[in-house]
């Protein structure tokens, strides 16, 4: 038997939609603890051992792993202070701060999502994937063409410009793919999947499938240097 969630966890997170506020949490956290982290981290665990096999890169503390439940409502028109799910990611150790491809988890009542790559990358981080492209463009290809990866996920979305990127060739033939602005793919999985002993089957099964696409977006973004880091976030602050 695998690390799974409760109906009890459902029911806490299906009341919290409607009763979103810090007494009724704190009343609750009890269960919370009990019902939502503790089994959250199980699953973190068994997902890490699991990742050892196919992705070491990736392995984290489960305790860093999960993602908190409190919301940052700072720049939020909803100020509703916590998810009414749960989430955990995995990004590449020594990437964990500056944009690398990982692997991504969000378990609530109305669906579980297991997603891979690098969904908002900076600019930085886009132009080195881009430039990768132009010579290994056909790698990718076949990497999004794998069987696994096509039955497992979604069609990729990179939330595509409509023009080329500035200093790019329109005739080259990665074109399509550089106008991409997201490298991420999803699977979407009913919220009871959650909820049976091959929860973390299901899960890994689909890391496993994307984790290829993963390994090849960290190539460029582990040679993304500080300097170009730092002058991208200093770019972003002027503006």
């Amino acid at each position: 038997m695998g690390p799974h969630f409760s109906e009890q966890a459902f029911d806490f997170l299906e009341e919290l939609e409607h009763r979103n506020n810090r007494d009724w949490f704190e009343e609750h956290k009890p269960s919370y603890e009990r019902e939502l982290k503790a089994r959250m981290l199980e699953v973190i665990d068994a997902v890490n051992a699991r990742l050892a096999d196919f992705a070491p890169d990736h392995v984290r503390p489960s305790s860093k792993a999960m993602l908190r439940i409190y919301r940052d409502v700072r720049f939020s028109n909803d100020k509703t202070p916590y998810k009414t799910h749960l989430a955990a990611s995995w990004p590449r150790q020594g990437l964990e701060k500056t944009g690398g491809a990982g692997f991504f988890l969000q378990v609530g009542v109305h669906g579980v999502m297991v997603a891979g790559g690098s969904y908002s990358p900076g600019p930085p981080q886009l132009l080195a994937i881009r430039r990768h492209l132009l010579e290994h463009h056909a790698r990718l290809r076949a990497l999004l063409a794998e069987e696994s990866l096509v039955r497992l996920t979604e069609p990729l979305d990179g939330h595509p410009l409509i023009r080329s990127p500035k200093g790019f060739p329109v005739d080259h033939p990665a074109a399509d793919l550089l106008l991409n602005r997201r490298w991420a793919l999803f699977s979407n999985l009913p919220g009871a999947a959650a909820l049976g002993d091959g929860f973390i089957d299901l899960v890994i099964e689909r890391f496993r499938a994307i984790a290829p696409v993963v390994d090849f977006l960290n190539v460029p973004l582990a040679a993304v240097t500080p300097l170009e880091r730092e002058a991208a976030t200093g770019l972003r602050s002027a503006r």
